[in-house]
């Protein structure tokens, strides 16, 4: 028979056992470069995809620049796919039994969750750098200033955050890589995608102009064109969200966040004392 370990579960110890995890897991990501290939050679391969074909081809209103439009588009794509990531992470580990051993050292079991919602979120912060630096070269610019410009950076890590809880709570719920991968893609395609990400939607069809405008996504979207002078502000005839997208967006982080992250850690205990 296995001793029960007491667990000290005092908020102090919590967070430093979280830290703890979100070191293993930089560990991990430190032995296996190739982990960062998401946030490395996939946002180079968009940012210039995108830039260099389908700008050819996408006419923006009033002669502007679809290069500087583009940027937050493809940071708030990637910053969704976020959740993706970390799916397959939580449920790779389950998988192999790593979870398991966790069980078992005298930790509050919440700290490993925690844990790998800060690593992921560091994790996409390299994606966010790369993907700046990528856009500089190629004529990308901040035409604002340093408060608005981080404003803008700390908007789409907040929402990434969120984004992240989802991923833990799919991971946990699903039981295979293969079922996280069909998920994913069915949820977070359409819904990038449908979107102000890659283009205007004012060529869209009303009801789907409606769903686009509405979509969380383009509000941050258009958070991150504003603050960074990277495209017009929201027409008189566009939602709330889009006339003031940076409260939109920190609204819809936190309610998202709020709202996902206990069901994921719900998720996570039944998985883990099934």
């Amino acid at each position: 028979m296995t001793a029960t370990v007491p667990l000290d579960i005092a908020p102090t110890s919590l967070w430093r056992q979280s830290w703890i995890m979100v070191k293993r897991n930089l560990i991990h990501t430190k032995r296996m470069p190739e982990m960062l290939a998401d946030v490395t050679f996939q946002p180079v391969m968009f940012v210039l995809l995108f830039a260099f074909v389908f700008g050819s081809a996408v006419s923006m209103p009033n002669g502007g620049n679809y290069k500087e439009f583009l940027l937050p588009g493809i940071m708030g794509q990637t910053i969704a796919f976020t959740g993706f990531i970390v799916a397959n992470g939580v449920t790779s580990d389950l998988d192999k039994g790593i979870i398991d051993r966790f069980r078992s050292l005298p930790i509050h079991q919440s700290s490993v969750i925690v844990g790998r919602a800060i690593a992921a979120l560091l994790h996409s912060s390299i994606g966010i750098v790369v993907m700046a630096i990528t856009g500089l070269l190629i004529g990308w610019r901040i035409r604002t200033s340093v408060p608005e410009a981080l404003l803008g950076f700390a908007l789409v890590l907040l929402f990434g955050f969120a984004m992240i809880w989802f991923g833990l709570w799919v991971g946990s719920w699903l039981k295979t890589v293969e079922a996280v991968n069909g998920f994913m893609f069915t949820t977070l395609f359409p819904i990038t995608f449908l979107s102000n990400a890659f283009v205007p939607t004012a060529g869209m069809p009303t009801w789907l102009r409606t769903i686009a405008e509405w979509n969380p996504i383009s509000a941050l979207v258009q958070a991150m064109r504003v603050l960074w002078g990277n495209g017009p502000a929201a027409p008189p005839t566009a939602p709330w969200p889009l006339q003031h997208p940076e409260l939109a967006t920190l609204i819809w982080s936190l309610v998202l966040t709020a709202i996902i992250a206990p069901i994921a850690i719900r998720a996570y205990y039944r998985r883990t004392t099934d």
